[in-house]
């Protein structure tokens, strides 16, 4: 691995829109560099790319005969430690583009988006843009656990990776505050409640559980007003949720270091979209937001 990055921070010119575009795609020197090779191999290990799942949980009936069935098998096999699964054929190019649901992996973003964020964290410890990375919204933990490998292949040892999230799922709507979650069912789903223990366990797995890392638990309502952070290099947003999405970007945006990157993961969902450009026009946010792949996009604060 390389040497530590210098801790003293630089000034940040302004970027063009072609070279945004250019990091939106993943653009960068191919090079066989240990670095490269070890975040490369990490993709596709985060994303089991590397070695692809066989099998694939089955969603319990919604008929009544066969989901009492169903209950009963699940009765009889959940103390065995078992569980009904069925084969599944591994379509890589859905896995790359983060279209697919995976039963093992620690993300779903896909490479694409693991592109976009090695290179803008690359790029903050390359022009010395101040200040620490940050996701809010994790499941199993894997674009935080790929946050802190970039930095660990190339020696920061200034910075934190911060986890935010409830570790119990997505919020009930509140349609009074927040209208354009109205009908928003997110909450309802159990896959997405991933205990803070598993993915410390996930950090683990991959050697990536330090100092570095610290978690925020909790609902972001509640803990990102008062979140011990100073500056943001990095600000990656996962909510799904217009209410997600807002509390986000209004106690941590003013946190982002000129030259930092914002990126939002769920810029497809309807209410992360209206959350966004809301508090883009509110605050006369200028950066063009650039597409990473067909559901994310993201901007480099220059202003």
């Amino acid at each position: 691995m390389s040497q530590a990055q210098p801790t003293r921070y630089g000034a940040r010119n302004e970027e063009s829109v072609e070279r945004v575009q250019a990091i939106a795609l993943g653009a960068q020197e191919e090079n066989g560099s240990p670095e490269k090779l070890y975040l490369d191999l990490m993709k596709k290990c985060l994303t089991r790319i590397a070695f692809p799942e066989r099998y694939a949980s089955i969603k319990p009936p919604r008929t009544i005969p066969r989901k009492l069935a169903w209950n009963l098998c699940q009765k009889l096999l959940t103390p065995l430690e078992l569980e009904i699964v069925r084969r599944k054929e591994f379509d890589s190019r859905a896995r790359e583009g983060g279209l697919d649901w995976p039963g093992e992996a620690e993300t779903m973003v896909g490479i694409k988006r693991l592109d976009n964020l090695e290179v803008c964290i690359t790029d903050v410890l390359r022009q010395r843009v101040p200040g620490d990375l940050i996701e809010t919204g994790v499941w199993r933990g894997g674009a935080s656990i790929f946050m802190r490998a970039v930095l660990k292949a190339y020696g920061d040892t200034q910075r934190t990776v911060w986890l935010a999230d409830s570790f119990h799922g997505l919020p009930k709507p509140n349609p009074a505050k927040y209208p354009a979650d109205v009908g928003d069912e997110s909450w309802k789903n159990a896959a997405l409640a991933i205990p803070v223990e598993e993915v410390k366990a996930n950090f683990c797995k991959y050697g990536l559980l330090d100092e570095q890392v610290r978690f925020l638990v909790g609902w972001f309502r509640d803990t990102l007003p008062t979140a011990p952070i100073d500056k943001l290099a990095v600000l990656r947003l996962d909510g799904d949720m217009y209410e997600s999405t807002f509390d986000a970007l209004t106690h941590l945006y003013p946190k982002l270091s000129h030259g930092g990157y914002a990126i939002i993961d769920d810029y497809a969902i309807p209410g992360c979209q209206s959350a966004v450009e809301d508090y883009r026009v509110k605050h006369q946010i200028k950066e063009p937001l650039v597409p990473i792949d067909h559901y994310a996009k993201f901007w480099q604060r220059l202003t």
